[in-house]
């Protein structure tokens, strides 16, 4: 598996995806605009996953393995080249949130403010308690927190994301 041409182009997607992923996070944060207060809808992983995912599934099925792609294949690589990204990017994010403090404390800041403004009504549909948990996580919060959370985000935004790709992309044998 690991000599196989669609797992070393996805490693290579994934692992470049997760700098660039990465240095999008140090952009924003220094912009002003904290990375993880940003709607998970306006998040830059879902155009990020969805060119990379192209590009690398596309460079698989017409140069390595004769225009053929099957769904699983296309899954497996999304997967892949997830699993890799998410690596990379959570690694620096570590790392740098590590060594910056006020962007674990920022995030801390800025969620809490977040929360104030949720109305009443909504606090109530997901319920106090569980309201209140969140809270306590978030001021709870570290660098390894974020980077974990990153991690497993990165799977949700990048799965609806592979699946539609991989139905786009794949290409099956003509039977005769």
């Amino acid at each position: 598996m690991f000599k196989s041409p669609l797992f070393i182009i996805v490693l290579r997607y994934g692992t470049i995806a997760g700098v660039i992923g990465f240095g999008l996070l140090v952009i924003l944060y220094y912009l002003g605009r904290h990375p993880f207060v940003i709607p998970v809808f306006f998040d830059f992983r879902i155009i990020l996953f969805a060119l990379l995912l192209v590009f690398s599934l596309r460079d698989f099925r017409e140069f390595h393995n004769e225009g053929i792609l099957y769904f699983w294949q296309g899954m497996m690589g999304s997967f892949v080249l997830t699993f890799f990204y998410a690596l990379v990017s959570s690694i620096l994010l570590f790392a740098f949130a590590s060594w910056e403090k006020d962007f674990v404390s920022s995030f801390i800041e800025l969620t809490l403010e977040q929360a104030k403004s949720y109305p009443p009504e909504d606090i109530e549909r997901m319920g106090k308690e569980t309201f209140e948990q969140g809270l306590k996580a978030i001021l709870d919060a570290d660098a390894a927190y974020l980077a974990r959370r990153y991690f497993f985000q990165s799977f949700i935004i990048s799965f609806f994301i592979s699946i539609i790709i991989s139905v786009i992309l794949r290409r099956q044998p003509k039977t005769l």
